[in-house]
């Protein structure tokens, strides 16, 4: 493969894999994603920012030598994990004048996970430069957008920046510059719900401080690069911002009908006060889907029904996942069945603490819901109405 350049003497030299199913042994993968690594000559030096997975690293080495690199001064780690530090060993074992870059954290992981000999590793800190002669790097230690080691490179008189796994999303191509598209904003969203929104804040942060530089040119460690950088900038502000929108996500688990007739009734009832709603079912849904969903989402009403006298699993890891991915959603409602009695929202109660959300009484009902039930489901609506009223949202 000829190394695509993307500006004069950056090129990229990552690799696709459209045919991975499945990220992390956790992340279903719609459309594969990309490994990116990149490959800059400077006047006197040579630096590669970022590796390769490793099932892919003698592929990857082939490139490299297809490319006529027979030389690397540095190898930038702008992060510890494998699928972008992974082929590090492969290539100091190749270019043995080689050092990798990187800051202390890193070097402690890739120490410990790829048994990277210290000796060959320069540490940095915040705003360091690293001339290679006419091209400076100068690094941006920015913890907390994914890992707590990740760094950003800029190279100064390019005024481009890589970002590592920020910005980033599970997408292939054949030209590496970004196609604006519904697709590809899908997938960024995807990847921002699975990945980065647990550090949402961290993210505002960033994604402000990339805004203010002014990039031409925005390069992540997965996914297309970024010419017309607002594009991936004005969504990652409206994702991460504080505010949800005009919407509530229902996640339901429903045995034998009784608790999806309670969601199709809120749903109903909330649509007829202009808000709108995304359905999900937990068993048979997509879960990138539904974190896609809470990125927005401003209210969360979770159904489910009882099983062994507590609640359903798949509820439960739903309640888990939320709390874990910590969406900007500050209303909540649950509503269950059950047949012969336990405890249904005190777990998952405890697993949505994190959140902090303003919680609106739950409903238990056992069987199907009665006329008494429904109008406890009526004051449900109500109350999330005049809660997405009181935020001016509807």
């Amino acid at each position: 493969m000829k190394f695509q350049e993307l500006k004069k003497n950056i090129f990229y030299c990552g690799l696709n894999d459209a045919e991975r199913e499945v990220f992390d042994e956790l992340i279903p993968l719609e459309h594969g994603t990309s490994y990116n690594s990149y490959l800059i000559k400077g006047s006197e030096k040579v630096a590669i920012v970022d590796t390769m997975y490793p099932p892919k690293t003698e592929e990857y080495l082939k490139n490299l030598d297809a490319n006529g690199v027979d030389k690397v001064d540095y190898i930038i780690a702008n992060h510890g994990e494998q699928d972008h530090s992974g082929s590090i060993p492969a290539l100091l074992k190749k270019y043995p004048e080689a050092v990798v870059v990187t800051n202390a954290k890193v070097k402690d992981n890739i120490k410990e996970m790829l048994l990277v000999d210290e000796s060959r590793v320069q540490v940095i800190n915040n705003n360091d430069e690293l001339s290679l002669g006419d091209k400076t790097l100068k690094f941006i230690i920015a913890p907390g957008v994914h890992w707590p080691d990740t760094m950003f490179t800029y190279v100064v008189e390019d005024n481009a920046i890589f970002t590592c796994d920020f910005l980033g999303a599970h997408y292939t191509f054949e030209d590496a510059f970004a196609v604006e598209s519904k697709e590809l904003e899908h997938s960024a969203k995807r990847y921002y719900a699975e990945i980065m929104m647990p550090f949402r804040t961290m993210c505002k942060k960033y994604t402000q401080l990339i805004k203010d530089m002014k990039p031409e040119l925005i390069m992540p460690s997965h996914g297309p690069v970024y010419k017309n950088t607002d594009f991936i900038l004005d969504l990652y502000a409206d994702w991460s911002a504080d505010e949800g929108k005009n919407l509530a996500v229902l996640p339901y688990v429903s045995m034998y009908g009784s608790t999806e007739e309670m969601i199709d009734y809120i749903i109903k009832g909330l649509n007829a006060k202009g808000i709108d709603t995304v359905k999900f079912d937990i068993v048979r849904g997509d879960l990138g889907d539904l974190a896609m969903a809470l990125v927005d989402a401003t209210t969360i009403v979770l159904g489910c029904s009882m099983v062994l006298a507590g609640p359903h699993p798949a509820a439960f890891n739903i309640a888990y996942l939320a709390g874990a991915l910590r969406p900007k959603a500050k209303i909540a409602a649950m509503v269950g069945s059950y047949g012969w009695g336990g405890n249904l929202f005190s777990k998952l109660g405890e697993q949505l603490s994190a959140l902090k959300l303003d919680l609106i009484e739950p409903l238990l009902v056992k069987g199907k819901a009665k006329e008494e039930d429904y109008k406890k489901l009526d004051d449900i609506i109500e109350q999330i109405y005049t809660k997405h009223k009181a935020l001016n949202l509807v």
